[in-house]
Formats: structure tokens, sequence, C-alpha cells
């Protein structure tokens, strides 16, 4: 007749967890024998046997029976063989207790959370059914009354059946709260997890969007400048005005990419983007075609103003990358780059009459590829036309 503990879930080797039902047996304990010194009508050598049984039981837990206490995590786990045996003693020393004196059978408070705390929960019931139903033959024996006996039966089953389910319930809680204890650790180790994955794919996104900016301003700029230096260079004999106007061009090359440079570690829009508008930037890199090479460059632009930043990032590196392979590859004379806005969307076509190439070879460089990239970040498309000598079309539409 006692609420059975369930057995809580040790975190250490040390059982700290365990002081509260160490100080539990030994209240039990401690005022069983003061109840039976006191109240008992057994004789002297009975209840002093029986006394002496409730201080072993208590000594027992203390010394042994401690050891054996389950985590709520083993709940499904075997008996240990030494719990088993514990249990046993601890029921035979019971039953001695209670045919010394039958007062003593109030041990069952401390005795029946002490089957809980060793034994799994089909073991336990049946150490407790065990328990609750000894002191009925015992009794038997020792009282010849019919209706004493039936007293002892009533208690016992009443006793039996509270302790079993209020144990099976107790223990049933404590498997459930260590099954939660299991997932929310795992839940943490999969935030831990996510957290990371995303931490990496941040880290490889922001490199991604680096190196295409250092590809359509940095590189780009330094080619510039490298070409326009070579090209005075082998004027400064033939055509010294010539020479310093590639030379001045080159200078203000270099410092736009340093704008650039400075742009990169504290913004993502392009530099040219902040003092001027999309048009002007546009307008911008076309002129600068047309003085660097010499070409017929042409720009016609119907968009509203207010495009969303990372539309107008996108479509500024497209002029840039596909301006710089014309300087580069294409030998062009002609060159017209059109932006129209238009059902949803915008439209960047960059034409020129010069080499063209073949669009399906593999290619090592990261131009074309970082400008699709870019524009199918943004649910755009990117179309190449071109074929060696016939020019080449690049068309790039984006949502807007």
């Amino acid at each position: 007749m006692s609420v059975a503990p369930a057995a809580t879930a040790a975190t250490d080797g040390s059982r700290r967890w365990l002081w509260p039902w160490d100080a539990y047996v030994a209240v039990s304990v401690v005022a069983l024998i003061a109840l039976v010194a006191s109240g008992s009508e057994a004789t002297p050598t009975r209840r002093g046997l029986s006394i002496g049984c409730l201080v072993l039981i208590g000594l027992s837990w203390a010394v042994f029976g401690r050891r054996f206490a389950r985590d709520d995590d083993a709940a499904d786990t075997p008996d240990h063989p030494g719990a088993l045996v514990y249990a046993t003693g601890v029921v035979v020393v019971f039953g001695v207790s209670v045919a010394s004196d039958g007062i003593s059978s109030f041990a069952l408070f401390a005795v029946c959370p002490i089957a809980f705390l060793c034994l799994r929960l089909r073991s336990a019931l049946v150490a407790i059914a065990v328990l609750n139903l000894a002191p009925i033959p015992i009794n038997g024996l020792r009282e010849a009354s019919l209706d004493a006996a039936r007293d002892t039966v009533g208690i016992a089953v009443l006793g039996l059946t509270f302790t079993a389910l209020i144990g099976a319930s107790i223990v049933n809680i404590g498997r459930q709260s260590a099954e939660r204890a299991h997932l929310i650790a795992e839940l943490e180790a999969s935030r831990a997890a996510v957290a990371a994955l995303s931490h990496q794919a941040g880290v490889a996104a922001e490199r991604a969007r680096l190196a295409a900016d250092i590809h359509d301003t940095l590189a780009q700029g330094f080619t510039s400048i490298v070409t326009l230096v070579q090209a005075a260079e082998s004027e400064l004999d033939t055509d010294r005005g010539s020479a310093d106007r590639r030379l001045a061009l080159a200078v203000r090359t270099a410092r736009e990419n340093l704008a650039e440079a400075r742009a990169m570690v504290t913004v993502l829009a392009p530099a040219d983007l902040r003092p001027g508008t999309l048009v002007e930037v546009i307008e911008k890199q076309v002129a600068r075609l047309a003085e660097e090479t010499g070409a017929d460059a042409t720009c016609a632009v119907d968009v509203p103003p207010g495009l969303p930043t990372r539309v107008e990032v996108v479509l500024v590196r497209a002029v840039q990358e596909a301006l710089t392979n014309v300087r580069k590859h294409a030998d062009a004379a002609s060159v017209s780059v059109d932006l129209i806005a238009h059902d949803g969307a915008v439209t960047l076509t960059i034409d020129d009459d010069g080499a063209g190439f073949d669009p399906g070879a593999q290619r090592s460089g990261y131009g074309l590829a970082g400008m699709r990239s870019r524009v199918e970040q943004l649910g755009g498309t990117l179309t190449i036309r071109s074929a060696p000598g016939a020019g080449t079309t690049v068309t790039c539409e984006v949502p807007r």
C-alpha cells in the first residue's frame, strides 16, 4: 500500500539523482522502527527481530540496492542478476519482519519503491505482488479469525492494485520523459548540423559572389589597363597624342577599379550604381568601349526607374562581361546594347558583328558561366547565339 516511484534517469555514475529516494527509504524505515517499538503487541523477541529486519532493509538499500537503480532509458533492458538477488533478499527479509510482527507490514511503503527502482516493470510487478500478498498466509497462520483473514485479504488486494497502477503509471511517465530527452538531444544535434551546413553554404555562396564580382570588375578593369598601356607604348614614337589619350584612359580605369574594390568591401551594389542611374551606368560602359576600341557602339535603354537593386546589379554585370568579351575577343566594328522592359521582365541584348565563337565548345573562363549563374539566381534566362565569323548576340531576360 504505497506509491511506487519510477526510475529516474541517471545523469552520471555518481547516482546523485537518487538522494530523494535515499531520504525516503531512511525516513520510512526510521518511522516504522519507531512504530514497531512503541505500538507493537508482539513479544520483545519478535519485536526485536522485526526491528532488525527493518534495519537490514534500510542498510541493504544504502550499501547494495542503490547500485542497481535503473535509468529511464534502460527501462526495457533485462534485469541485472545482482538486482534480482537483492530484490529477492528484500522480499525474504520483509516476510520475516511481517511474520515476527504484523505491524511491520507497513514497510511496504519503503519496500515497493525499491522494487520499482531496481527492477524493470514486469519484474517489479511480480515483486510487489509477492510483497503485498505475503501477509495473507502469514497472518492467516497467526490468526484463526475468518473476519481478520478477510480484512487482511481485502487490504492486500487493494494495496496491490493501487501500488501496481501507480507504479506502472510513473514508470511509463519516466520512460516517456527519457524518450523526450533523447528526442530533444537529437533535435539539438540536428539543428547544430543544419546550422553548420547553412554556414558552409553561406560561405560557399559568398565565395562564389566574390569570385564573380572580382571577375566582372577588377579582372576586367586590369585587362583594360594592360591593353591600353600596351597600345600607348606602341604609339609613343608614332602618335604621342593618341598614346596620351590611352594612358589617361588607363588611369581613369584604374581609379574606377579602385572604387569597385572599395565597394566590394562595403556593399554588394556596383560602385557605378551609387552615384548614377542604371541608364547612365550602361551608357557609360558603352561609351568607354567605343573610346577604347574605336568601334561604333550604340545604346538604347527603355526601362522604368526604381528597378530592384539585385536586378540592376545583374544587368550591369552582364553588360560589363559582354563588353569585356567584345574588347578581348570580338574585334567588332559595330556593337549595340539594348535594354527594354516589358510584361514584368527586363530584356538585355548585346549584339556585335565580331569574330564570334562556338557557344557549345567547352570553355575554362568564368565569365559566361558567372553571368548565367547570376541571371538564373533571379529566375531569369541567358541565351547566347554565335558562330565563328558571324558575330555574337547575348540575350538576358530577368523578372522585375
